[in-house]
């Protein structure tokens, strides 16, 4: 029997990869989507599975139109990969952050438990949730000190999945991802914005990279290798949580430099604009992969200067001016 998932958030980078990657495996893929009205279809048509995924309409906070589609789809797999997932933009809308972030799991979770359905849930977690932590490498037991509203929505978010899991029995898998980056990112996310940039410095159309607090460093790591994680995590015998990452942290100063000297860009067309500092900054950030690499047999090699050179490429061959 054809397996079936829903993936709220399709249309963005993880969702699209992930689709790819189930209807790969042959999976039914169905997307969830706010609205039809403005839909972006450009990261599906990228991926070329434009007409193999049906979309449906579904207000995660509204908890009959999940009811309705967990009744007429009965799926085996629940990505619930969307929400607002911009740290800066939460400190501007906090309370939309954390109500729409954390809400939108519950109704999920007690959807599934009150149809009794054997649906398997993943929840996207986040590596913002450890915030100020004391000892690096960060683990799936390193406590919790969320230092933004996206942060704290996610953390929230995570113990609801932990807690449906524990008190009802629920399956379901909290993904801990460290940043990851692909071509499909956002225009508002750092490395897009600085590959982007770079390129129109070279060609002409813009002068300045502005950016905000470089002195900070992330562990980094590139999307379609993390999806299929993600997808990994559903597979298991047992529901647990893994903490995806790549296992090292970069100055976010060095890709800047390493993005400029690939492009032939002086460094100085760099202007660090400090309105663009966040009211508060994790300084350092790096995880252990350990877990997911023995238990999911995920295996993750690259180092993100391999995953530059490889959205660089990507950029130069789109790139429109």
């Amino acid at each position: 029997m054809m397996k079936i998932a829903c993936i709220s958030g399709i249309t963005g980078q993880d969702g699209s990869y992930l689709a790819k990657l189930l209807i790969e495996n042959n999976y039914k893929v169905i997307g969830l989507v706010r609205s039809y009205n403005n839909l972006n279809y450009e990261n599906f048509k990228y991926l070329g599975i434009n007409n193999k995924i049906t979309l449906e309409e579904c207000d995660l906070l509204d908890f009959s139109s999940i009811i309705n589609i967990l009744i007429k789809y009965s799926p085996t797999e629940f990505y619930n990969l969307a929400g607002q997932s911009s740290v800066g933009g939460s400190f501007e809308q906090p309370i939309g952050t954390i109500n729409f972030n954390t809400q939108s799991i519950l109704n999920i979770l007690e959807s599934v438990r009150l149809l009794k359905l054997d649906t398997r849930i993943y929840q996207a977690s986040s590596s913002e949730m450890f915030g100020e932590v004391k000892v690096l490498p960060v683990n799936e037991t390193t406590p919790l000190h969320p230092l933004s509203p996206y942060a704290i929505s996610k953390a929230s978010g995570y113990w609801i999945g932990i807690n449906y899991r524990e008190s009802y029995n629920l399956y379901c898998v909290n993904g801990i991802l460290f940043n990851h980056e692909s071509y499909l990112r956002r225009p508002n996310f750092f490395i897009k914005k600085v590959i982007r940039t770079s390129l129109e410095i070279k060609n002409g159309s813009n002068k300045i990279l502005h950016v905000g607090n470089i002195d900070i460093k992330r562990d980094f790591g590139y999307a379609p290798d993390y999806v299929m994680a993600m997808w990994l995590s559903l597979q298991q015998d047992i529901p647990d949580d893994y903490l995806i990452c790549s296992g090292e942290s970069i100055y976010l100063r060095d890709i800047i430099k390493y993005v400029f000297d690939y492009l032939g860009i002086s460094h100085d067309k760099l202007f660090v604009d400090k309105t663009l500092f966040r009211p508060t900054e994790i300084k350092d950030m790096y995880g252990d992969n350990t877990k997911a690499r023995v238990s999911l047999k995920w295996e993750y090699t690259k180092s993100f200067y391999n995953v530059l050179d490889i959205l660089i490429e990507e950029e130069i061959i789109n790139f429109k001016g």
